[in-house]
């Protein structure tokens, strides 16, 4: 009787324990069932289509990755060079939490200037950063812990990761006029009249040139303007520069927007990015920087910006920014990347020409003059997301519905047949 009372006990100490079986399945599995998918990226879904369609004649102009004139991934012979020189390396420790103190100062030379005397004064509190993306959500959270009752100014439109950046450092948004959808140009008032509204003291992204998604920069006139604007009302410029060198071709006038701003006494942030400017896309090398009022001040800054970095990923990685200082430190290795990366700007606007050109000779009744205004990777054709949708299921042709094409997907094989699809679904417009 009493080993049966004991049996009976026990089971039902089992039944009741966290641990039992029934219970624990039950309480496992209800753990995650509030989570719903994630809604799609625009840009990497087009890619997952793109590679779904089994038709020959399909073009993916949607993801910003730089391809040669066959269509092709490139890696710079400067890159390959800077890989065997380091491939005998056998150092794998840590870097520093900001990094290597090598690419970040080479990083600056190309954002401040060779000669820069912020650079001399050590005014710059600089770290390197997980490509931009890293360097734009360390600046946010940089933002919110120290300025956590101030808000951003973000155009519109932008890359749209850049709203989820802010978003999850959870400081505040607003936006800014940016582009006219008439002229498919700059809407200078709009801008100036938002950056004149806003509250003193406001932060603003910018896009230092080859704005993504629209291709269109300020001229250098309207920049000192701008510049002059914000210095009246004390507003803060945080530059993205995912394109320097990119763009033109060439890095410095590519950084000419920054350089005004430094030229006119302001205390800025940027965003440097290797991604396309040496096609480091996946080893994700970047750089944050922040000038400051003086030295004491910058290392203060620098120290708070890799205490920020700790928890997020300790360390960045050593490979990327070990091709970046190989490259950058040997003239002869930065001479062949000048020359490389001009090629590569060279070939998207003369694809910017040729598109231009053939939808003009297939009689299209619309402007296309904004093709070559633009500038950088992408051009903002002005398509609707219905004409887009018909270049996708009539022609498998992928963009992101907003038109933004890239021009780095199009080819002197691929020109003409994207030319004559664009014309058939606009005609009628």
């Amino acid at each position: 009787m009493a080993m049966a009372m004991r049996i009976r006990n026990a089971a039902s100490r089992r039944a009741m324990s966290p641990i039992s079986g029934d219970f624990s399945l039950r309480s496992m599995s209800s753990w995650w069932k509030n989570v719903e998918p994630a809604p799609k990226d625009p840009i990497l879904g087009v890619t997952e289509a793109f590679l779904a369609d089994p038709s020959p004649d399909k073009v993916n102009v949607g993801v910003g990755a730089y391809r040669d004139d066959n269509g092709k991934p490139v890696v710079l012979e400067c890159v390959r060079e800077a890989e065997r020189r380091i491939a005998g390396s056998s150092f794998m420790e840590y870097l520093p939490m900001g990094g290597s103190v090598k690419m970040v100062e080479e990083t600056l030379k190309l954002a401040y200037g060779d000669n820069s005397e912020f650079i001399k004064d050590k005014r710059i509190a600089a770290v390197q950063s997980l490509s931009g993306t890293g360097a734009c959500r360390l600046f946010a959270d940089f933002h919110k812990r120290f300025r956590p009752d101030s808000q951003i100014y973000i155009p519109v439109p932008t890359w749209s990761n850049h709203h989820n950046i802010w978003r999850d450092a959870q400081v505040t948004q607003k936006t800014y006029h940016y582009y006219h959808p008439e002229t498919k140009g700059l809407n200078f008032s709009g801008l100036m009249d938002d950056v004149k509204n806003a509250p003193e003291g406001s932060f603003f992204l910018l896009h230092a040139c080859a704005h993504n998604p629209t291709g269109v920069d300020p001229t250098e006139e309207q920049w000192r303007e701008i510049s002059q604007l914000f210095k009246a009302k004390n507003h803060f410029a945080f530059f993205d520069m995912a394109y320097q060198g990119f763009a033109s071709g060439d890095p410095a006038k590519d950084a000419k927007s920054i350089r005004i701003f430094l030229e006119d006494g302001h205390h800025i942030g940027i965003s440097q990015s290797y991604a396309k400017n040496m096609g480091l896309y996946g080893q994700r090398v970047g750089c944050l920087s922040v000038l400051c009022e003086d030295e004491k001040q910058a290392v203060t800054v620098k120290s708070q910006l890799q205490q920020l970095a700790r928890p997020m990923y300790s360390n960045p990685p050593l490979h990327g920014a070990q091709i970046v200082s190989t490259i950058l430190g040997d003239p002869e290795l930065k001479s062949l990347w000048l020359k490389e990366v001009k090629i590569m700007a060279d070939r998207i606007i003369g694809m910017r020409t040729t598109l231009r050109e053939s939808l003009e000779k297939l009689g299209s009744p619309l402007s296309w003059e904004h093709v070559t205004k633009q500038i950088g990777m992408f051009c903002y054709s002005g398509l609707t997301p219905e004409q887009v949708d018909r270049l996708t299921s009539e022609y498998h042709i992928y963009m992101t519905r907003n038109g933004r094409i890239s021009m780095a997907g199009v080819t002197t094989g691929n020109v003409g047949y994207l030319a004559n699809a664009i014309h058939e679904v606009t005609k009628s417009s």
